[in-house]
This record gives structure tokens, sequence and C-alpha cells, in this order.
């Protein structure tokens, strides 16, 4: 029941607007998740237009996105900015048991890169789109080496991201 209740207040998280949750002390980030996102309801269908979406097709939006990011790239590398350094990561893994529809033309995705300095990533990514056509709207460094940057502390309701102990 806890699981249910953490899973719906990261995915309404999600799809509430950032700026909401400026405080001095905190700063709640709606793409984080406890551990990665599910989808907890069938999201409806729009007259049958909207077309299923599998988890290979995520896994090949992915996988399309950071090789289209690296070709552009002048060292042929994925690059993501984390702390205001610029990584330099090639894709290792797609974690294919952690693909989720979220419901809404909303997808995740989480997979393993290299960085140029040796160490691993675990970068999560949000989607957007349909097979094909699928966007990256948000990436987000999860774990360095193993190690999480981040846990999860519920206040009043609401989950917002807290120092790794």
């Amino acid at each position: 029941m806890i699981s249910r209740l953490i899973i719906a207040a990261a995915i309404a998280l999600f799809f509430t607007p950032a700026a909401l949750f400026f405080t001095p002390a905190t700063l709640v980030f709606s793409q984080e998740h406890p551990e990665h996102p599910k989808k907890t309801a069938e999201h409806p269908k729009q007259d049958g237009a909207e077309k299923q979406v599998s988890t290979a097709d995520i896994s090949a939006g992915i996988k399309s996105n950071i090789a289209a990011k690296s070709k552009e790239s002048p060292d042929g590398k994925f690059h993501v900015t984390y702390e205001g350094q610029d990584l330099s990561l090639d894709l290792t893994k797609v974690h294919d048991d952690r693909l989720q529809d979220l419901g809404g033309g909303k997808y995740f995705a989480c997979v393993d890169m290299k960085g140029t300095d040796g160490k691993t990533y675990d970068i999560d990514f949000f989607l957007t789109g349909q097979p094909g056509k699928m966007k990256v709207t948000d990436t987000s460094v999860h774990k360095i080496d193993g190690k999480p940057l981040y846990n999860w502390k519920e206040e009043n309701g609401t989950w917002h991201k807290a120092p790794a102990s």
C-alpha cells in the first residue's frame, strides 16, 4: 500500500510544474522517483488514435536519442550536465526491465553509461511521443558507480528529493 502511495505521489509530482515547489529550504524535482516510476492506471485512448507504445518502442526511442545526440557531438559522446560539469558518456546498457509507460504519452527509461572519467553513471530519461518519434524531455543523474545521489523523503503527502545518507 505504501509503495502505491509513493508511486502515485511521484507520478503526480511529475505532472506538476516544478516552479510550484521552490522553497528556501528544499527543491522538489518532479521528474525524480523513489526507485523508478511505474504507471498506476491505464491512460485514456483518444478514439483509437493513440498507438500503444511497448517497452521495445521505449528502448528503441532512448537508443535512437542517445545515438543522435552522440553523432551531433564533436567527440561522438552523449553529454549530460551534472553539478555544472559536462559529462561525456557512452551507452553501456538500457535497463529494459525498468522501462515504463507512465501514461499520457510520457515514458521512462533508465540506462547505464560509462564516462570518460571511468565512472559508471545511472541516467534516468523521461520521454514523450510515439514510436519512431520519441523525444527526451528530461535527464537526471541518479547514481554514480552504483551509489545513489539522493533518497526520497515524504513530508505532508509530498515527496522530496533528499541527500543520500
